[in-house]
């Protein structure tokens, strides 16, 4: 590898929601995966997460391909904490230290409506997911009942101001256009 490749950047990226803060690598960190650690208490799997936890401004932590999100407690201005936590991040993956230490293996949806759930990922993994993760959050399918899709929101779309809107005109207006079965979306409570 030559020099350039090893040049670790890290660069921070506002969301839409005002609480977190999307901090952006360029490389992956966690490929093929994302966790989210909304407590201290729930951040064991994670020493990098755990170790963020350790900022007194630190109130969430959503690790994800080659991003982390971080949730503050009020009181915090970004612009004080933003280079303190780009120094730490970068210093941290630099280090090679270990981002998890256990992955939980995603849950699979088996159902009588498999054409429809089907239908249902593919809108999700192609429209709207992309979307969702540029804004450092996360959309998980969890089931499809009697025309009810059920999602669970992660990242900075958890306790987003503009997440209902995006759920409601955004994310259930498509579905509904594209699959007929499909005739509300909600998000699952945590």
């Amino acid at each position: 590898m030559s020099t350039q490749d090893n040049f670790l950047n890290v660069y921070a990226e506002e969301t839409p929601n005002p609480e977190t803060m999307k901090f952006v690598f360029n490389r992956m960190i966690l490929p093929d995966d994302a966790m989210d650690f909304p407590t201290k208490e729930k951040a064991q799997e994670s020493p990098l997460a755990k170790s963020l936890f350790e900022f007194s401004f630190v109130n969430g932590v959503f690790i994800m391909n080659n991003f982390v999100t971080i949730t503050r407690l009020s009181g915090t201005e970004w612009h004080e904490v933003i280079p303190i936590v780009k120094e730490f991040l970068k210093a941290y993956v630099e280090a090679d230290e270990p981002i998890v230490v256990a992955r939980v293996t995603p849950h699979k949806y088996e159902g009588a409506d498999n054409l429809v759930v089907a239908q249902i990922l593919d809108v999700l993994d192609t429209y709207i997911k992309p979307a969702v993760e540029t804004d450092g959050g996360m959309i998980s399918f969890k089931s499809f009942n009697e025309g009810i899709v059920t999602v669970e929101l992660k990242g900075s779309c958890s306790g987003c101001p503009s997440s209902t809107v995006t759920l409601k005109r955004g994310i259930e207006g498509m579905l509904t256009r594209m699959i007929p079965e499909v005739k509300e979306v909600v998000a699952e409570s945590l």
